[in-house]
């Protein structure tokens, strides 16, 4: 799991997000989202929010210097090298 501190903090349901925690995608989560119906973008946003644990609607509020900064750590997960 990562911490992405916000650039911009929101304001989500009451409360002021400053960060959020990103896990590691599993191959669970993936078939999930491909199961989705919609755009490659609203699958990569639902994604990331399922990644987070958090709903839709806040990723949706985040600027997109900040989403950009969730989308370069999803990328991590996914280009780490496996030492042997």
């Amino acid at each position: 799991m990562r911490e992405v501190k916000l650039d911009n903090p929101i304001e989500f349901d009451g409360r002021k997000v400053e960060k959020l925690n990103i896990r590691s995608p599993k191959v669970k989560d993936n078939i999930q989202i491909q199961k989705m119906q919609g755009s490659d973008s609203e699958k990569e946003v639902a994604f990331i929010a399922r990644l987070c644990n958090v709903p839709i609607e806040l990723i949706e509020e985040l600027e997109m210097s900040d989403y950009f900064k969730l989308q370069e750590t999803l990328g991590d997960f996914l280009t780490k090298k496996r030492k042997l």
